[in-house]
């Protein structure tokens, strides 16, 4: 039987969601086929093995649990897995599979990759290069502007070069974007230091709050449309699911709306087929474009006026939470969430034995 390590919380805005994430994903695992540890990352950054009930996961009730010992990542690849501190020693734990179930950054921004590759481990998602550039949306951006990726129009910017040029900066976005603009720090996740602005006065306000999160904050023209996901899975032939909608219960879907709120997700979404078909045909385009590997949630708009489908963002580590819409897709789609887990573990060893 083989084993697997699920890491879950890190030093990441998105630390509580990774929790709750990772609990409906060590409560999947199919048990006939696989063993599991876990171990969580505090907010501070200090690794624990949790060897407690997956409902303390949640609000880091594991931490208050008495079920935690020190442990961490071994880089050495003889020892290919874990090194528990227990009162008698040192304990070492082979892992056949990692799911780095972490969200945001230092989770899906190819650092914790890099880590997995270090130790040799075959790990679940995209690898170094392709979680990194999915992170930066200005990364991101580019290369599906270079792709003929149809997306928003878009502009970045960085904190010293705006401190520097902040006026003509945002004449720039005023004559190019036109209001409302969106504002977005380039490497954060689900939402997270989002604003729509609607004048100059908001403009320079939202850019403060996406430079609270980042260096770098990348604007975007709003866009009148539906706004849907798809879910794709596999390596080298990725295969899209069926499309979801997102009906936002808030003005657009921050934070707030996505896990706190009563936003509403349609599956399938409520669009002409033919036009679920090309949504599907643009996620894998963009899988694909940013190579990536495993799993990827892709989100697009699908604009009212003329029904163009635009590019909206890429996710390699999407929810994995009870109301997360790649898990529901894939259900949609005929692979149950255990089925699902069994998948991603058999695609992560495949990348493993190609490299």
């Amino acid at each position: 039987m083989k084993k697997v390590l699920v890491l879950f919380g890190g030093v990441s805005s998105e630390h509580d969601v990774s929790c709750v994430s990772a609990s409906y994903v060590v409560n999947n695992i199919p048990r006939d086929k696989y063993e599991v540890c876990s171990i969580g990352i505090t907010k501070d950054g200090e690794w624990f093995l949790f060897e407690g009930d997956t409902s303390l996961m949640p609000e880091d009730k594991w931490l208050e649990s008495g079920k935690c010992t020190k442990a961490l990542l071994s880089p050495d690849r003889k020892d290919r897995g874990i090194v528990v501190f227990r009162e008698s020693g040192p304990e070492k734990i082979h892992i056949d599979v990692c799911f780095p179930v972490m969200h945001g950054k230092n989770g899906e921004d190819g650092t914790i990759q890099g880590l997995l590759e270090l130790s040799g481990i075959p790990y679940v998602g995209c690898g170094v290069l392709a979680s990194s550039v999915c992170m930066d949306k200005a990364v991101t951006n580019t290369l599906a502007d270079h792709a003929g990726i149809a997306q928003a129009k878009w502009l970045a910017t960085d904190i010293n070069d705006y401190r520097e040029n902040g006026a003509e900066f945002i004449k720039r976005a005023e004559e190019m974007l036109g209001y409302p603009i969106f504002v977005k720090p380039a490497n954060a996740g689900s939402s997270v230091g989002i604003t729509k602005a609607h004048d100059e006065n908001e403009l320079r306000e939202a850019l403060e709050k996406a430079f609270s999160c980042d260096r770098k904050a990348v604007l975007e023209e709003f866009v009148d449309g539906f706004e849907v996901e798809c879910a794709v899975i596999g390596n080298y032939k990725p295969m899209a699911s069926c499309v979801g909608q997102i009906i936002s219960c808030n003005e657009f879907y921050d934070y707030t709306a996505k896990y706190v709120s009563d936003s509403r997700l349609l599956i399938p979404a409520d669009i002409p087929e033919e036009k679920q078909n090309e949504v599907r045909s643009a996620a894998v385009k963009a899988f694909k474009t940013l190579g990536c590997t495993g799993l990827s949630r892709v989100d697009f708009f699908v604009r009212k006026s003329d029904g163009k489908v635009m590019f909206n963002e890429i996710n390699t580590i999407p929810g994995f939470t009870s109301i997360s819409m790649y898990s529901k897709l894939m259900e949609q789609s005929g692979v149950p969430y255990p089925k699902l887990l069994d998948k991603l573990f058999k695609l992560a060893a495949e990348i493993k034995e190609d490299k």
